[in-house]
């Protein structure tokens, strides 16, 4: 249980009995709320609840039932502080030795919460058309998709993660017939890219390669076929390089080669949901929340993208997932209400359709904005990725909200510096790892070049480790004493952190919490030595240490970066 709910119960709890015992009116059937807050003068308390809210319904003011509250109250190794009408709580030693007593038990199941209780979670994301390499906006929705599953995996759901190809449209016999031209071209042929018959075909450069292996081995595939595998090849080996792992790769092709499309559109008909106009089948999307009927099947007979897609979701639903998540750009805001419209008549519920949609990524150079086509250099997630590296640029990906605009600067994200955010997190696990290193080291005189005993041996420190007993964690110097109970009280955010990430669907709040926590670290080594002549004080200070790099790492781990012990 996380410390704000404990001492909301505490408080529910109280108001119960105190209603028992006729001390407070008016309050049985009142449904109870309250929010556990940090005071602003934490001198008060290092936690508060207000109770003001009582006082409509048991007719007194605020101080006096914070103060009848108060004596329901048992203590567990916490005080009580009445200011107005808070109740204030004040932790005891003790209570910060549980803290530490849990996190260093259960390690990196610490936080683990069953929020999903099992729940089958599809999570499809990415799902980029097998035409050519990623573009960034691709990368920030492998990001954040990766980093969702492992962070509802933790909380209880069973997630699958899937990837669609659509693989079905004109793009694909466009990418065909660039492929054929660059295979012309290689072989000695000039082609004109600016007539009207080439100028919408695909361009770049990165079909020269494909090209090359096309001449040298087609296997008897066509264009179309050779240029699609070799395409998603690419697209493939870079997701792995990314990090980002899916258990399908699902193709749009299937979805007609199996008459799913077909049958999805009888399913609409028969529940009298389609009807024709001009030569066109319309689903009546309007009888449900869509602001106008769709085109389903055109008038020269082939269907629009959204007949698949909704022959797509309908095969997901019927592979028995209770909960659909899709992360789209957020260019695709109106095709959300067409495809619930579609999941309802086809007698789905559409409230198992969550869709996630995401903010543009703009390249940040020399402080301004620069548009993709303007730049010369890096265009693509891969070659991002080779600029700045595997971790920066998912962290960098995973920072802001999905719903806001990632300004990403290159230049900083290369940096090894306090300014740059992923180094400065990976820096304090690093610096962690570092002081428990030299915890069983022995000791050099720079001058001397003496040498003297390290402060405790291996075995010392893993028997420490594995018992986690400690007796004392003040000392004389407030600034100290201030730090160490901050940072024990933010390694048990992580709980608050991960539930909600979970809850909200939002990655970005772990990488908020590893920020506060790397800050909250560094502002402790600080002001607290960590090896002193006090033993007890520097094996409670190294627990801490080990505790921070448990929960750094376990952190880094759902949204799948590097934990190093060296930088």
């Amino acid at each position: 249980m996380m410390i704000k709910e404990f001492f909301e119960n505490k408080v529910k709890e109280a108001v119960k009995k105190a209603s028992l015992d006729g001390k407070l009116t008016g309050l049985c059937d009142v449904e109870l709320s309250f929010m556990c807050e940090t005071p602003k003068n934490l001198e008060f308390g290092d936690y508060a609840i207000n109770v003001a809210s009582l006082s409509r319904y048991a007719k007194m003011a605020p101080p006096l039932i914070a103060n009848i509250l108060a004596e329901y109250i048992e203590k567990e190794n916490f005080d009580i502080n009445i200011i107005n009408g808070f109740i204030n709580f004040k932790l005891q030693e003790k209570f910060l030795f549980n803290i530490l007593d849990e996190i260093l038990e259960k390690k990196e199941n610490f936080g683990k919460i069953d929020l999903g209780k099992g729940k089958k979670v599809n999570i499809e994301y990415v799902s980029a058309n097998p035409t050519g390499p990623f573009h960034i906006g691709h990368g920030r929705w492998a990001a954040i998709g990766s980093a969702l599953a492992e962070i509802m995996k933790y909380t209880g759901y069973d997630v699958f993660q899937e990837f669609y190809i659509n693989d079905a449209g004109n793009q694909i016999q466009r990418l065909a017939k660039s492929l054929e031209l660059r295979v012309k071209e290689l072989q000695g042929d000039v082609i004109d890219w600016e007539s009207e018959e080439n100028k919408d075909l695909y361009r770049g450069e990165y079909l020269i390669p494909c090209a090359k292996k096309y001449i040298q081995d087609n296997k008897g595939l066509s264009y179309a076929d050779f240029a699609k595998q070799d395409m998603l090849n690419l697209q493939k080996e870079l997701l792995k390089k990314f990090k980002t792992d899916f258990d399908l790769f699902f193709s749009e092709t299937t979805l007609y080669k199996d008459g799913e499309v077909e049958k999805c559109v009888n399913a609409l008909k028969n529940s009298g949901k389609l009807y024709e106009k001009d030569g066109a089948i319309w689903f009546k999307s309007t009888d449900y929340t869509d602001s106008q009927d769709r085109v389903l099947k055109k008038s020269d007979g082939t269907n629009t993208y959204l007949t698949a897609d909704i022959a797509y979701h309908k095969n997901k639903l019927d592979r028995g997932f209770d909960l659909l998540i899709n992360i789209w750009g957020a260019d695709h805001h109106g095709y959300i209400p067409r495809m619930k419209a579609a999941i309802d008549a086809l007698g789905y519920d559409s409230r198992k359709l969550e869709v996630l949609l995401g903010q543009l990524v703009n390249i940040i150079e020399n402080g301004e904005a620069v548009r993709m086509g303007k730049r010369k250099k890096m265009v693509t997630l891969d070659e991002l990725v080779d600029e700045v590296g595997v971790d920066a640029t998912r962290y960098w990906m995973l920072m802001r909200s999905i719903d806001t605009t990632l300004d990403f600067d290159v230049e900083l994200a290369k940096t090894k510096s306090d300014q740059n955010p992923v180094f400065y997190a990976q820096y304090a696990h690093a610096r962690c790892a570092s002081i428990l290193r030299k915890a069983v080291e022995e000791k050099i005189d720079i001058e001397t070049k003496e040498k003297s005993p390290a402060f405790m041996k291996e075995d010392e420190l893993d028997e420490l480790l594995k018992t986690h007993k400690i007796s004392k964690l003040y000392e004389n110097d407030e600034k100290a004493n201030s730090a160490t109970k901050k940072l024990i009280l933010k390694l048990e955010e992580f709980k608050a952190a991960i539930e909600a990430a979970s809850r909200l669907r939002a990655p970005y709040m772990i990488c908020k919490y590893i920020q506060e926590l790397a800050y909250d670290l560094h502002h402790f080594y600080n002001f607290a030595r960590v090896l002193t002549d006090d033993v007890e004080l520097s094996k409670m200070r190294l627990l801490i240490i080990y505790a921070v790099k448990v929960i750094l790492a376990q952190a880094f781990n759902l949204i799948r970066i590097e934990a190093p012990d060296r930088m």
